[in-house]
């Protein structure tokens, strides 16, 4: 019978505000269904008006348009009266202890109660903004890994020219190295060529040298004293002739 009065409530009361939708919800969870795993809306994060502290303003709408604005009230009432007479209900001492502590309940509330909320509200204002810390951290160290990740991404990217500029780097680098070879190797042979050529002009000196000794010591050799008093005679007659020449000349 209760899943039954919640059920029609629910139906009543869907159109209508926040009270509406958290009947329904509890009219879904009553009932194990399918439905019940479907997506709903929201629960609002307050709660929607009331009178007289726990009558839901939905209650006096619902009443309105066929009873009135006195309605809600005639009908808590009649249904009053309606217990007291047939004794559903009986007065003792149980009621005023009830009636007292409801009173002292609504006086704590009323006095308290807002201060209480206030204190309620920073502490989950408190968790909230915790909470929103360890978000944004998040939210930023994601932020930087997927940077670094793109970043990445570019230098793999860039690696083929990476690889061909060291394969161009290696390529030159072997180049050289053979052309110094070929360089040293030409320096090598033409060290041993200009030595070969070295050796041999040597030897035509030497050669020519000892042809040159041998030549002048036949000739030497074959001159008689005769001979070399003759030419010095000739030789000293060359020299004053070509002193008077020399003479002539000048006083020219």
């Amino acid at each position: 019978m209760l899943s039954r009065l919640v059920i029609v409530s629910a139906n009543a009361l869907k159109g209508s505000s926040p009270l509406g939708a958290g009947l329904v919800q509890v009219s879904r969870c009553l009932h194990a269904s399918p439905q019940s795993l479907s997506p709903v809306a929201p629960l609002p994060e307050k709660g929607g008006k009331v009178r007289h502290g726990i009558i839901p303003e939905e209650l006096f709408q619902l009443l309105y348009p066929k009873t009135g604005v006195t309605g809600p009230y005639m009908l808590g009432t009649g249904l009053i009266l309606y217990m007291l007479s047939k004794e559903i209900y009986v007065i003792n001492h149980e009621t005023f202890a009830a009636a007292s502590i409801g009173a002292v309940i609504i006086y704590g509330i009323k006095k308290f109660g807002p201060s209480v909320a206030a204190f309620a509200d920073k502490l989950n204002e408190d968790k909230v903004a915790k909470a929103q810390e360890v978000k944004d951290s998040a939210m930023t160290s994601l932020t930087q890994a997927i940077e670094d990740e793109k970043k990445e991404q570019w230098r793999v990217e860039g690696r083929s020219m990476l690889f061909d500029a060291k394969r161009n780097n290696v390529a030159m680098l072997l180049e050289t190295n053979y052309r110094e070879r070929i360089h040293m190797v030409t320096n090598e042979v033409k060290k041993r060529l200009d030595y070969q050529v070295a050796l041999q002009d040597l030897q035509r000196r030497m050669a020519q040298e000892h042809m040159v000794n041998w030549v002048e010591k036949n000739v030497v050799s074959s001159i008689t004293p005769q001979q070399e008093k003759e030419s010095i005679a000739k030789c000293i007659t060359d020299l004053k002739a070509l002193a008077k020449t020399t003479q002539a000349k000048v006083a020219v």
